[in-house]
Protein backbone atom coordinates (compact mmCIF):
# COMPACT_ATOMS: atom_id res chain seq x y z
CA UNK A 1 0.00 0.00 0.00
CA UNK A 2 0.72 3.65 -0.64
CA UNK A 3 1.39 4.94 2.73
CA UNK A 4 2.94 7.85 4.65
CA UNK A 5 2.88 8.43 8.43
CA UNK A 6 -0.44 10.71 8.68
CA UNK A 7 -2.79 11.42 6.60
CA UNK A 8 -2.63 13.74 4.00
CA UNK A 9 -4.39 16.92 4.13
CA UNK A 10 -7.30 17.17 1.50
CA UNK A 11 -6.86 20.18 -1.00
CA UNK A 12 -8.97 20.91 -3.40
CA UNK A 13 -12.46 22.89 -2.70
CA UNK A 14 -10.71 22.92 0.69
CA UNK A 15 -13.45 24.37 2.78
CA UNK A 16 -15.29 20.90 3.55
CA UNK A 17 -18.39 22.01 1.22
CA UNK A 18 -17.32 20.80 -2.22
CA UNK A 19 -15.39 18.25 -3.69
CA UNK A 20 -11.99 17.41 -1.46
CA UNK A 21 -10.72 13.96 -3.55
CA UNK A 22 -11.46 12.13 -6.20
CA UNK A 23 -11.07 7.99 -5.72
CA UNK A 24 -10.66 6.13 -9.02
CA UNK A 25 -11.21 2.46 -10.23
CA UNK A 26 -8.31 0.47 -12.40
CA UNK A 27 -9.51 -2.04 -14.27
CA UNK A 28 -12.11 -0.97 -16.71
CA UNK A 29 -12.04 2.95 -15.39
CA UNK A 30 -7.97 4.37 -15.78
CA UNK A 31 -7.17 1.16 -18.01
CA UNK A 32 -8.10 -1.20 -20.34
CA UNK A 33 -7.40 -4.47 -18.39
CA UNK A 34 -10.92 -6.02 -18.18
CA UNK A 35 -10.01 -7.85 -21.55
CA UNK A 36 -6.96 -9.24 -20.12
CA UNK A 37 -8.78 -9.99 -17.34
CA UNK A 38 -11.22 -11.95 -19.29
CA UNK A 39 -8.69 -13.77 -21.27
CA UNK A 40 -6.91 -15.02 -18.89
CA UNK A 41 -10.08 -16.95 -17.28
CA UNK A 42 -11.14 -18.04 -20.95
CA UNK A 43 -8.04 -19.69 -21.56
CA UNK A 44 -7.33 -21.19 -18.07
CA UNK A 45 -10.46 -22.43 -18.13
CA UNK A 46 -10.67 -23.94 -21.61
CA UNK A 47 -7.43 -25.85 -20.49
CA UNK A 48 -9.97 -27.00 -17.65
CA UNK A 49 -12.20 -28.33 -20.35
CA UNK A 50 -14.59 -25.80 -19.98
CA UNK A 51 -15.89 -22.52 -21.76
CA UNK A 52 -17.07 -19.25 -20.73
CA UNK A 53 -19.76 -17.24 -22.31
CA UNK A 54 -20.23 -13.41 -22.50
CA UNK A 55 -23.12 -14.13 -19.81
CA UNK A 56 -20.28 -15.28 -17.25
CA UNK A 57 -18.02 -12.15 -17.90
CA UNK A 58 -20.85 -10.24 -16.62
CA UNK A 59 -20.57 -11.93 -13.40
CA UNK A 60 -16.96 -12.03 -13.17
CA UNK A 61 -16.51 -8.12 -14.09
CA UNK A 62 -15.23 -5.65 -11.07
CA UNK A 63 -13.95 -8.62 -8.95
CA UNK A 64 -12.99 -9.58 -6.52
CA UNK A 65 -10.81 -12.57 -7.45
CA UNK A 66 -12.76 -14.65 -4.47
CA UNK A 67 -15.85 -13.89 -6.02
CA UNK A 68 -14.80 -14.80 -9.07
CA UNK A 69 -13.49 -18.19 -8.14
CA UNK A 70 -16.29 -19.03 -6.02
CA UNK A 71 -18.37 -17.92 -8.92
CA UNK A 72 -16.57 -19.70 -11.76
CA UNK A 73 -15.74 -23.31 -9.73
CA UNK A 74 -19.65 -23.45 -8.91
CA UNK A 75 -20.63 -22.69 -12.61
CA UNK A 76 -18.19 -25.17 -14.15
CA UNK A 77 -17.08 -27.14 -11.71
CA UNK A 78 -13.34 -27.38 -12.34
CA UNK A 79 -11.35 -30.04 -10.70
CA UNK A 80 -8.81 -27.22 -9.54
CA UNK A 81 -8.60 -26.03 -5.86
CA UNK A 82 -9.53 -22.13 -5.24
CA UNK A 83 -5.74 -21.08 -4.17
CA UNK A 84 -4.53 -22.57 -7.35
CA UNK A 85 -7.68 -21.39 -9.59
CA UNK A 86 -6.42 -17.35 -8.49
CA UNK A 87 -2.64 -18.02 -8.39
CA UNK A 88 -2.68 -19.14 -12.28
CA UNK A 89 -5.31 -16.10 -13.37
CA UNK A 90 -3.31 -13.78 -11.59
CA UNK A 91 0.17 -14.98 -13.63
CA UNK A 92 -1.50 -15.13 -16.78
CA UNK A 93 -3.00 -11.81 -16.56
CA UNK A 94 0.55 -10.35 -15.35
CA UNK A 95 2.20 -12.21 -18.83
CA UNK A 96 -0.96 -10.29 -21.41
CA UNK A 97 0.16 -7.36 -18.81
CA UNK A 98 3.73 -7.36 -20.05
CA UNK A 99 2.93 -5.37 -23.59
CA UNK A 100 2.25 -2.18 -21.72
CA UNK A 101 -1.40 -1.12 -20.65
CA UNK A 102 -3.47 0.90 -22.46
CA UNK A 103 -5.55 3.97 -20.53
CA UNK A 104 -8.97 4.37 -20.90
CA UNK A 105 -10.35 7.26 -23.16
CA UNK A 106 -10.33 10.47 -21.04
CA UNK A 107 -7.58 8.94 -18.29
CA UNK A 108 -4.41 10.85 -18.78
CA UNK A 109 -6.58 13.89 -19.23
CA UNK A 110 -8.66 13.59 -16.05
CA UNK A 111 -5.60 13.20 -14.06
CA UNK A 112 -3.66 16.16 -15.63
CA UNK A 113 -6.81 17.88 -14.53
CA UNK A 114 -6.89 16.53 -11.02
CA UNK A 115 -2.99 17.37 -10.47
CA UNK A 116 -3.17 21.04 -12.20
CA UNK A 117 -6.44 22.04 -9.59
CA UNK A 118 -4.64 20.44 -6.57
CA UNK A 119 -7.32 17.86 -6.26
CA UNK A 120 -6.15 14.69 -4.78
CA UNK A 121 -6.02 11.57 -6.44
CA UNK A 122 -6.25 8.03 -4.95
CA UNK A 123 -6.68 4.56 -6.57
CA UNK A 124 -8.94 2.29 -5.52
CA UNK A 125 -8.76 -1.27 -6.59
CA UNK A 126 -10.11 -4.87 -5.77
CA UNK A 127 -6.78 -5.87 -7.94
CA UNK A 128 -3.61 -7.03 -5.46
CA UNK A 129 -0.58 -5.09 -4.73
CA UNK A 130 1.41 -6.75 -7.25
CA UNK A 131 -1.05 -6.23 -10.23
CA UNK A 132 -1.27 -2.26 -8.74
CA UNK A 133 2.47 -1.92 -9.24
CA UNK A 134 2.54 -3.25 -12.63
CA UNK A 135 -0.23 -1.09 -13.91
CA UNK A 136 1.33 2.09 -11.92
CA UNK A 137 4.13 1.98 -14.67
CA UNK A 138 2.03 3.11 -16.95
CA UNK A 139 -0.82 5.19 -15.33
CA UNK A 140 2.40 6.87 -12.70
CA UNK A 141 2.48 6.57 -9.49
CA UNK A 142 2.57 10.26 -9.55
CA UNK A 143 -0.82 11.04 -10.34
CA UNK A 144 -1.94 9.44 -7.10
CA UNK A 145 -1.28 10.81 -3.39
CA UNK A 146 -2.41 7.38 -2.18
CA UNK A 147 -3.31 3.94 -3.66
CA UNK A 148 -5.32 0.79 -1.83
CA UNK A 149 -5.31 -2.48 -3.23
CA UNK A 150 -7.75 -5.36 -2.61
CA UNK A 151 -5.24 -7.73 -0.65
CA UNK A 152 -4.72 -4.51 1.94
CA UNK A 153 -8.00 -4.31 3.50
CA UNK A 154 -10.25 -6.69 5.57
CA UNK A 155 -13.16 -6.90 3.33
CA UNK A 156 -12.31 -5.31 -0.48
CA UNK A 157 -15.10 -4.45 -2.92
CA UNK A 158 -18.89 -4.60 -2.90
CA UNK A 159 -17.69 -3.77 0.70
CA UNK A 160 -17.58 0.08 1.78
CA UNK A 161 -13.54 -0.38 3.81
CA UNK A 162 -11.74 0.25 0.57
CA UNK A 163 -13.49 3.75 -0.10
CA UNK A 164 -13.55 4.74 3.47
CA UNK A 165 -9.90 4.07 3.79
CA UNK A 166 -8.54 6.02 1.20
CA UNK A 167 -10.93 9.01 2.27
CA UNK A 168 -9.79 8.42 6.14
CA UNK A 169 -5.96 8.68 4.83
CA UNK A 170 -6.83 11.49 2.50
CA UNK A 171 -8.49 13.07 5.42
CA UNK A 172 -11.79 13.59 3.57
CA UNK A 173 -15.29 13.51 3.99
CA UNK A 174 -16.32 10.55 1.79
CA UNK A 175 -19.56 12.61 1.16
CA UNK A 176 -17.09 15.11 -0.56
CA UNK A 177 -15.26 12.42 -2.10
CA UNK A 178 -16.04 11.61 -5.89
CA UNK A 179 -15.62 8.27 -6.66
CA UNK A 180 -15.14 7.01 -10.65
CA UNK A 181 -16.46 3.46 -11.31
CA UNK A 182 -17.04 0.96 -14.23
CA UNK A 183 -18.96 -2.20 -12.60
CA UNK A 184 -22.01 -2.59 -10.05
CA UNK A 185 -19.38 -3.82 -7.92
CA UNK A 186 -17.39 -0.87 -7.64
CA UNK A 187 -20.54 0.66 -7.50
CA UNK A 188 -22.37 -0.58 -4.30
CA UNK A 189 -18.71 -0.21 -2.49
CA UNK A 190 -18.37 3.55 -3.47
CA UNK A 191 -22.12 4.36 -2.42
CA UNK A 192 -21.80 1.60 1.11
CA UNK A 193 -19.03 4.61 1.88
CA UNK A 194 -21.48 7.13 1.47
CA UNK A 195 -19.93 8.73 -1.59
CA UNK A 196 -21.00 9.89 -4.44
CA UNK A 197 -20.23 8.36 -7.67
CA UNK A 198 -19.35 8.79 -11.78
CA UNK A 199 -20.24 5.36 -13.08
CA UNK A 200 -18.56 4.84 -16.66
CA UNK A 201 -20.02 0.94 -17.58
CA UNK A 202 -17.16 -0.74 -19.40
CA UNK A 203 -18.98 -4.36 -19.36
CA UNK A 204 -22.10 -4.35 -17.21
CA UNK A 205 -24.62 -1.81 -17.25
CA UNK A 206 -24.77 0.36 -14.35
CA UNK A 207 -28.43 2.75 -14.07
CA UNK A 208 -28.53 6.34 -12.35
CA UNK A 209 -29.64 6.39 -9.01
CA UNK A 210 -29.23 8.98 -6.24
CA UNK A 211 -26.26 10.54 -6.05
CA UNK A 212 -24.58 8.59 -9.09
CA UNK A 213 -24.01 10.01 -12.40
CA UNK A 214 -23.66 8.09 -15.47
CA UNK A 215 -21.58 8.68 -18.49
CA UNK A 216 -20.26 7.19 -21.29
CA UNK A 217 -16.37 7.38 -20.77
CA UNK A 218 -14.15 9.74 -19.00
CA UNK A 219 -13.93 12.32 -21.92
CA UNK A 220 -16.95 13.33 -20.66
CA UNK A 221 -15.70 13.69 -16.59
CA UNK A 222 -14.92 17.12 -15.76
CA UNK A 223 -14.38 19.82 -12.72
CA UNK A 224 -17.73 21.26 -13.10
CA UNK A 225 -19.17 17.99 -13.03
CA UNK A 226 -17.02 16.23 -10.39
CA UNK A 227 -17.83 19.60 -8.47
CA UNK A 228 -21.32 19.78 -9.08
CA UNK A 229 -21.61 15.63 -7.70
CA UNK A 230 -20.01 16.11 -4.85
CA UNK A 231 -22.20 19.42 -3.66
CA UNK A 232 -25.38 17.22 -4.19
CA UNK A 233 -24.48 15.39 -0.61
CA UNK A 234 -24.50 17.10 2.64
Amino acid sequence: MTTVSTPIRVGGDGDGSGLQAVLLDMDGTLVDTEDFWWQAEVDLFGELGHRLTAEDRTHVVGGPMTRVIDYLLARTGAAIRPDDLGAQINRRFVELLAGGVPLMPGAERLLNTLAAHGIPAALVSASHRHIIDIVLQSLGAQNFAFTVAGDEVPRTKPFPDPYLAAAAHLGADPARCVVVEDTPTGVAAAEAAGCPVIAVPSIAAVEPGPGRLVLPSLEHVDLDVLRTLAGTRV
